[in-house]
Parts: C-alpha cells; sequence; structure tokens
C-alpha cells in the first residue's frame, strides 16, 4: 500500500491556487457586466445631479446599453438556437443516470432525490458510493451491454414509471497509448464511451417522443473530444464521436419534438477519481474543475426546462476555435498548455482508493483489479 503512495504525483497546492480566469469571469458577470449593475452607475451618477450631457453620465450609459444590449442578444440567440422552455415538475419527473455510483454522476442523483423526483442511477459497480442516498434506486447495469440496458429499462418503467430525463455519464479511462492497449480494450473503451449512448437512447427516447411533458437529454461529453490528447486516442476518439452524436440529435428533435430537450456538457478535467493524477498545466488558465459546479450548472438547466451547453472551465467553451487557427499556432498551444504530457502521471480510479483520497466502488475495484481498465461515472 505505502508503495503505491509513493508512486502518485504530488498535488501543487498554493496561496494563490483559488485564483483563475473562471473566477475573475464570475466576479464580472455579477458586477460591471451584469446589466442591472451597469445601469446602477449612471443612476448614482445621477442621484449626484450629474446632468446628461456630462461625461461620466455619457460613458456610463453608453457602457450600460451595450451591457445591455449583450445581454439581451444572448437571450434571443439561445431561443433561436434551443426554442421555448418545458415545463418541469420534479414530483413527475423520473430521472436516469448513467455512471451515477460515484463522482459527478452520483451529486446529480442526491440532489435530485433529496428534492423529490424519483431517481434511476445505473452502474456497473455492486452499490453506491453513499448507499444512504435518498430517493435513488440502483440498479447494477453495464450500460456497454444493451440487453443488459434493455432489460434495466422494462424494471424502471415498471418499479417507477416512464423516464422523462436521461443523464448519459458512464465512461471509462484506460490511460494507455494506442500501441500499449490492446484491441480488446479499445473495443470495451469505445463501447462503454460512445456506443452506450446509442444503446440507452434507442431505449429510453421513444418513451419521451410519446409523453406529453417531453424530456431532457443530457450528454456528457468533454473538451478532449474537441482537442485530442497523447495516452486518450480511445477516450478522445468516443467523446467526439458523443459530440457529433449530441449534435445530430439535437437537430433530428428539433422540429420533430421540440418539448424534448437537449444539454451538452463538455468539462475539461474533473476533480474525480477517473482523471487521478493527471495534473493541470496551470490552475489560473485551465483550472481542475471541481464536480459540484458542473452539477449545479446541468441541474439549473434541467430544473428551468432548457436546451444549451454546459461548458466549464471557460477555454471549455472556446476549444471550437482552437481548430479554427492556424497549425503552426496550434502546436505552439499545445506545447505550451502541456496536454500531450498530462497523462504521464495518470493513475486513475485505483491510484485513488490506494491513497485514500476517495473510498469509491471499492468493490468494483477489487474485482477489476486484474483488468487495465478504470472504470467509472465521468
Amino acid at each position: 500500500m505505502d508503495s503505491g503512495r509513493g508512486n502518485l504525483p504530488p498535488a501543487r497546492e498554493s496561496w494563490y491556487s483559488p485564483l483563475s480566469i473562471d473566477m475573475l469571469l464570475r466576479v464580472l458577470n455579477i458586477t460591471i457586466l451584469h446589466p442591472f449593475v451597469a445601469w446602477i452607475i449612471p443612476l448614482c451618477f445621477r442621484a449626484e445631479h450629474h446632468a446628461w450631457d456630462t461625461k461620466p453620465m455619457q460613458v456610463t450609459m453608453a457602457w450600460a446599453c451595450f451591457v445591455t444590449f449583450l445581454w439581451a442578444a444572448d437571450v434571443i440567440s439561445h431561443k433561436v438556437a434551443y426554442g421555448m422552455h418545458r415545463e418541469v415538475d420534479l414530483g413527475e419527473e423520473v430521472i436516469v443516470i448513467t455512471g451515477g455510483a460515484s463522482g459527478l454522476g452520483l451529486l446529480i442523483a442526491e440532489v435530485y432525490g433529496m428534492r423529490g423526483a424519483t431517481v434511476a442511477v445505473l452502474d456497473i459497480a455492486d452499490h453506491l458510493e453513499n448507499p444512504e442516498a435518498r430517493g435513488v434506486t440502483y440498479y447494477k447495469c453495464d450500460v456497454g451491454d444493451k440487453k443488459q440496458v434493455q432489460k434495466v429499462a422494462a424494471e424502471i418503467e415498471r418499479d417507477l414509471g416512464a423516464p422523462t430525463v436521461l443523464i448519459n455519464n458512464a465512461a471509462v479511462v484506460l490511460g494507455k497509448r494506442l500501441l500499449d492497449m490492446s484491441l480488446d480494450e479499445a473495443e470495451r473503451s469505445l463501447t462503454t464511451n460512445l456506443l452506450a449512448h446509442f444503446y440507452t437512447l434507442r431505449t429510453f427516447l421513444p418513451g419521451m417522443t410519446r409523453n406529453e411533458v417531453g424530456g431532457t437529454i443530457v450528454t456528457v461529453s468533454s473538451v478532449i473530444g474537441h482537442m485530442g490528447a497523447a495516452g486518450l486516442t480511445d477516450y478522445a476518439a468516443a467523446k467526439a464521436g458523443v459530440t457529433a452524436l449530441h449534435k445530430s440529435l439535437q437537430a433530428e428533435l428539433k422540429y420533430e419534438y421540440p418539448e424534448i430537450k437537449t444539454i451538452l456538457v463538455t468539462p475539461g478535467q474533473l476533480s474525480t477519481p477517473l482523471f487521478y493524477g493527471v495534473q493541470t498545466p496551470s490552475n489560473f488558465f485551465a483550472p481542475v474543475v471541481e464536480p459540484i459546479d458542473v452539477a449545479k450548472e446541468i441541474i439549473k438547466n434541467i430544473d428551468l426546462g432548457l436546451s444549451g451547453h454546459v461548458g466549464l472551465p471557460l477555454y471549455s467553451r472556446w476549444a471550437d476555435w482552437y481548430n479554427v487557427v492556424p497549425v503552426g499556432v496550434q502546436t505552439i498551444l499545445r506545447r505550451l498548455s502541456g496536454i500531450d504530457a498530462s497523462m504521464s502521471s495518470f493513475v486513475g480510479r485505483r491510484g485513488a482508493a490506494l491513497s485514500g483520497d476517495a473510498d469509491v466502488e471499492t468493490t468494483e475495484t477489487s474485482s477489476k483489479s486484474k483488468s487495465t481498465s478504470k472504470k467509472a461515472g465521468k
């Protein structure tokens, strides 16, 4: 056990580690970039009897108009892209979460369970990380096996009712280079990370189309699907496919079934055991994301009945632009970011259990100790 700990990478902690570009942006969004606050400033000048044509009044009013225009444009853009919201009544919602035995999936399950929604968690583990989670019904299921998915779906509909929300969150990370993984490992990774989305969608989506209140589909992908990374060939390929699947499905549902909302989630590095040992090269520009922050954004969109895109941290929302810049610039950016060296310290879920940092799915870990795969909800 001690030797296992000795191989773990040291944590990077400093007094300024909480400071990041995302935190600064959050502060700006609730201050000078918020329309309400922007209009308070000229009103304060006016209360001090500044004339309308004075420089402070003109500058602050121009800024307030600009911020208000951007806010209104964003609202209109969202409505054009995703349509109107659907009515959500948590007492009537049946939420299915894959890979929800731990990590991000379990957080969402616990929140909705405590709020009175009916929650079904599908995972390969023998039990939930928190077996006392209230309002959560657990079904052991390998979502990479379509027969198991169909069997469990029938059980869920019999026990809980027809699902209205599907959160595809299950994932597996090998952490190997292409030449170091076997074809069986690659096939298993692609099945769990990509094909499982087809299995769950084909199983649960037809019921949503027949439901009067519609439904919501949440696809948990990754920024790696846009950029790729050394040591993540299988994972990156699957997440790129998942992102394309979601966008194509959204286009198919938009006009025929507008009451079904779709939410794409493309987080950066999450502080979960799935990627334990991977260290971000820059805590300021590429901070590690806490699962609770991603969970709050997902829950907010589901509650409001909205479609949308959840991207945390900031750089993940601009990842599409990476492929637009010249290839030479792309190479420089990759070297500066250290993205292709980030997996060199990867130890995954088993390493997290050895370090004592997370008491997660110990039964699953021990039963899979002969396998090189690290399995978990994202």
